[in-house]
């Protein structure tokens, strides 16, 4: 009879509370580590080590032996290469072998001089750690061709979604950077390709048949199987018509990629890799079966290498002073090659030292592709677990310093302050930012923004901005969001007579970087959508999002000083409380109710603070022509005579626009009275709080907050 331990400790059961447990921390830590930055591929990096013998392993033993018995790592081996392959499968897809063909001069000398430089500083520090640190029985040109093989990678998918969050990717910089990285990709799997060879043959003569078969193989795949998958491609470019038998033909041949390259002598991984390559060069084609792969590859089965990898990286190994230098040598050489070699021969090319510094920081990009190359030789033998922690650590940190080094370059190269003169006469422009993530409610605020400045259009700037929390690295699905996503607003804007500058980004963390743009973009308003929350309608849902809250650093210290208090209720969604608190520029939120055109406006005052309210009525009467009733419902001593006095001189010249009265005398207003209700910050918080009937009443409402909320 079967037990509810026999149950639990069942290799299914382990495996799948393996896999549970490592998606929820590998999120934690990425959640964490986009906080301060960083690619989530870091946090997912760290999650591992966490998980494995240096720490949890190390503090709590017992949980480690249940949850990673030896017996069940096999299975997490597997699976893991599993998420490689497709993985690696992706990064192939993902070179663009035209641009490589056509690359600059430049990229041509950069991209050569970032893999020959840090591979012969990695040879030469072979050559002084060789005797002490190698493996017994590996020969030297072994341990020597793997050590300059991990000081030479640079990580293309890594690299190429930190060139998309920081909006450089369509600069002459990104593309360069893309090129070369793209080409130290091609570069350092046929290199690795090499290495592995000769490691499994004992020596240079003895690899020569593998290699010759490896090479007879990729041109099979570029001669004949290329042009073939190009024909089926093109046939089969659109969802409707990429039936089941075609997805199977193309895993097939990814499949049957990887079982030849790894009988053939080298390794699955690189099978894959060339499989990517030889996909249909059809845009469509590939944004497609991308989108197919990359969810199940990235999110769910990559996961489980990092946690492999950290439960193979032991820091308790680096145990003496020894090994910390070593491990000092190790990240100086990597730094070294990669980052000053990219940079002089950037530099070499003609790049100022701005472009040159930042091609460096760049290219030194490590990430998982270093992973991945660094597990194959721990698994050859070539490196002792004590190496391979070192080179684990040199990967991490070097990816690690890559968006620091931005941020220090940027600033070094920051274009000197203007004259404060000169700064008045740039600032005569009123700037509006519209970020939304539903295209709809892009148009609809535009409607709002169009309202605030019709008459002085040509004295006025909009900017529309979409933030996507999108996959890795996939940049067909990237151009595809963008287009789709300003489509509908651009062409309202045609409509409307007006011009918009969009602004697209990539983004790990929504809410700060809104938060940023608006700080430092010179924007007068920032004008969104209220968004929403996935935990609202449950009571599961509302304690989730209790307990997050709890969790977020931020959150919880509004909480301790009561800052939170104003937000009393989850008023708004996560991010919109973030972009309320540490916005320093007004910020309008829109819970729209089919918004078309505010022709007529209620403007409740709750307080004599809400005079700032007054200036946006005015615009929206001077500009689009809207009837304003403003409703005084200040409690102690009515309104302010200064602000009655700003009402009254509005009346004055636009008379049939604009009326005052008290809530009082004007009592309840119909369902259907206005289109918009404006209404501040403190004043919604308090008509929820207090369940006004007003809230109810159907309108759409415009939020506004005003930087003295949180001062």
């Amino acid at each position: 009879k079967e037990t509810l331990f026999d149950n639990i400790t069942h290799p299914l059961a382990i495996l799948l509370l393996q896999i549970v447990t490592i998606l929820v921390v590998a999120r934690l830590f990425s959640w964490l580590f986009s906080k301060v930055g960083q690619p989530s591929v870091i946090g997912e990096i760290v999650a591992g080590i966490v998980l494995g013998p240096s720490l949890v392993g190390y503090y709590f033993p017992g949980f480690t032996a249940f949850l990673f018995p030896e017996h069940s790592l096999e299975n997490l081996h597997f699976l893991s290469q599993i998420g490689l392959i497709l993985f690696m499968f992706v990064v192939g897809m993902e070179l663009d072998l035209s641009v490589l063909k056509k690359q600059a001069h430049e990229a041509v000398v950069i991209s050569h001089a970032s893999i020959i430089f840090p591979f012969a500083l990695g040879l030469g520090l072979a050559y002084f750690i060789y005797l002490p640190h190698a493996p017994k029985g590996v020969p030297f040109i072994s341990f020597g061709l793997f050590l300059g093989i991990s000081m030479s990678i640079t990580a293309f998918p890594v690299l190429a979604r930190i060139v998309q969050e920081r909006g450089i990717h369509k600069t002459r910089v990104g593309a360069i950077v893309i090129t070369c990285a793209a080409a130290d990709d091609v570069t350092a799997w046929s290199l690795l390709a090499v290495v592995i060879a000769i490691v499994k043959a004992g020596s240079l003569l003895s690899a020569l048949p593998t290699i010759i078969m490896a090479v007879g193989y990729v041109f099979v795949l570029l001669k004949v199987i290329r042009p073939f998958l190009k024909r089926v491609g093109d046939l089969h470019a659109s969802p409707e018509i990429l039936s089941k038998d075609v997805v199977a033909m193309f895993f097939l041949v990814l499949l049957i990629s990887s079982y030849t390259t790894e009988i053939v002598g080298i390794h699955a991984l690189f099978g894959a890799f060339m499989a990517g390559v030889v996909m249909p060069d059809n845009t469509k084609f590939k944004r497609i079966f991308i989108e197919k792969v990359e969810d199940v590859a990235l999110v769910l089965l990559l996961p489980l290498f990092f946690v492999y990898t950290g439960l193979r990286t032991q820091l308790g190994l680096l145990n003496d002073p020894e090994m910390w230098q070593l491990g000092l040598a190790v990240v100086a050489v990597a730094i070294t090659g990669k980052f000053v070699g990219s940079a002089v021969a950037a530099r070499y090319t003609g790049r100022n030292w701005h472009d040159s510094l930042t091609i460096g920081a760049l290219m030194n990009t490590r990430g998982l592709v270093e992973l991945v190359a660094l597990n194959i030789g721990y698994d050859l033998g070539v490196l002792t677990p004590e190496i391979f922690t070192v080179l684990v650590l040199m990967a991490l940190i070097t990816t690690f310093m890559t968006a620091p080094s931005l941020h220090f370059i940027e600033k070094l190269f920051a274009p000197k302050k203007v004259s404060s003169q000169q700064e008045v006469g740039d600032h005569r422009k009123y700037s509006i930012l519209l970020s939304f993530g539903n295209p709809e409610m892009g148009k609809t605020l535009l409607d709002l923004a169009h309202a605030l400045t019709a008459k002085q259009a040509l004295n006025t700037t909009i900017s529309a901005l979409h933030l996507s929390p999108i996959g890795m690295f996939n940049k067909y699905k990237v151009e595809k969001y963008e287009r789709e996503s300003f489509e509908p607003v651009l062409k309202k804007a045609q409509l409307l007579g007006r011009k918009v500058k969009t602004l697209f980004k990539v983004s790990e963390n929504i809410g700060n970087d809104i938060v940023e743009m608006a700080n430092n973009g010179g924007y007068d308003l920032l004008l969104m959508g209220i968004g929403q929350s996935i935990y609202e309608g449950s009571a599961l849902g509302n304690l989730i999002s209790y307990s997050g809250s709890l969790l977020q650093p931020d959150r919880l210290y509004n909480k301790i000083i009561g800052r939170e208090k104003l937000f009393a209720g989850n008023l708004f969604p996560p991010i919109t409380l973030q972009v309320l608190e540490k916005t320093r520029k007004p910020v309008g939120i829109l819970i729209n109710n089919e918004l078309q055109e505010p022709q007529n406006l209620l403007l409740p005052l709750f307080s004599p603070q809400d005079a700032f309210l007054i200036e946006y009525a005015k615009k929206i009467i001077t500009n689009f022509g809207a009837q304003v009733m403003v409703v005084d419902d200040v409690k102690e001593g009515g309104m302010d005579p200064v602000l009655k006095e700003r009402i009254r001189s509005i009346e004055n010249i636009a008379p049939d626009y604009i009326a005052l009265t008290s809530r009082t005398i004007f009592g309840e207003p119909a369902s259907d009275a206005f289109d918009l209700m404006m209404v501040s910050l403190t004043g919604w918080t308090m008509m929820v709080k207090n369940d006004d009937p007003w809230v109810g009443l159907g309108y759409s409402v415009l939020v506004v907050s005003h930087p003295v909320d949180f001062n």
